[in-house]
């Protein structure tokens, strides 16, 4: 299993977010780059990058800082927030963004998501960002009515490789990831999926090893590594060992 530190940008700084509430901010450090550069010198084997700004505004803000931590580690990085056009897309892979995720786009334009596919098979991931259940957009402020299984399968049919769950009530909570949404999804696809939400200490690490036959080959934490109730270095060798 691959754990993904977070860094979440807001005003050029990485915060964190609880609930996905814009209101609600944590601010964690003033240098994202000096971030990352921290986390790959602990062992993380990928980074996850979230223009929050862009997520917020729905075009993204970030895009130069982002690149600068793609440019300043040699590990992979996955970023997404506020991404709604193919050229958005293409500047980011052709800066080195290992790959692209989308949310809002990729739920109100099948089409589009569609084409990408196509032509990034491997570069594009979509973010189910859910509530009691059911899909949300607009950088989590709007939920739908689409059900996130129902629209995993949709997905899958599409030829998606690779999905990341994230449970907005345990989101920035430290209360533990949504094991029971978890479960429900992956009886609905046979893709792979990235956990994302509550992550609290190395028990929930365990925990998501273990669903690994399931389908889990991933998981995203934020808080826990910048507040210390998870010791990077310590989960990603666990992350390492078979379930």
């Amino acid at each position: 299993m691959i754990l993904y530190p977070a860094i979440d940008i807001q005003d050029k700084r990485v915060v964190r977010l609880k609930q996905g509430r814009f209101q609600d901010t944590t601010q964690y450090a003033d240098d994202p780059v000096q971030v990352a550069q921290t986390w790959e010198q602990a062992g993380a084997p990928w980074l996850h990058v979230i223009d929050l700004d862009g997520a917020r505004n729905g075009t993204p803000q970030n895009t130069e800082t982002i690149i600068k931590i793609t440019r300043a580690v040699a590990v992979p990085v996955q970023c997404g927030g506020g991404i709604r056009t193919e050229a958005e897309i293409a500047t980011l892979l052709d800066a080195g963004i290992a790959r692209v995720v989308l949310g809002t786009q990729a739920i109100e334009n099948l089409e589009f998501l569609r084409n990408l596919l196509a032509r990034w098979p491997e570069k594009i991931t979509v973010s189910l960002d859910c509530k009691d259940g059911y899909l949300t957009t607009k950088g989590w402020t709007k939920v739908t009515h689409i059900k996130a299984t129902d629209f995993a399968r949709d997905l899958e049919r599409m030829g998606l490789t690779c999905l990341i769950y994230t449970d907005i009530k345990t989101d920035g909570m430290l209360s533990g990831p949504n094991y029971a949404a978890l479960k429900e999804l992956l009886k609905a696809v046979t893709i792979p999926v990235i956990a994302s939400g509550g992550i609290k200490d190395i028990r929930d690490i365990e925990q998501l090893r273990d669903m690994e036959p399931l389908g889990i080959t991933g998981a995203i934490t934020g808080r826990a590594i910048y507040e210390g109730t998870l010791d990077l270095k310590e989960a990603i060798q666990l992350c390492s060992q078979k379930g």
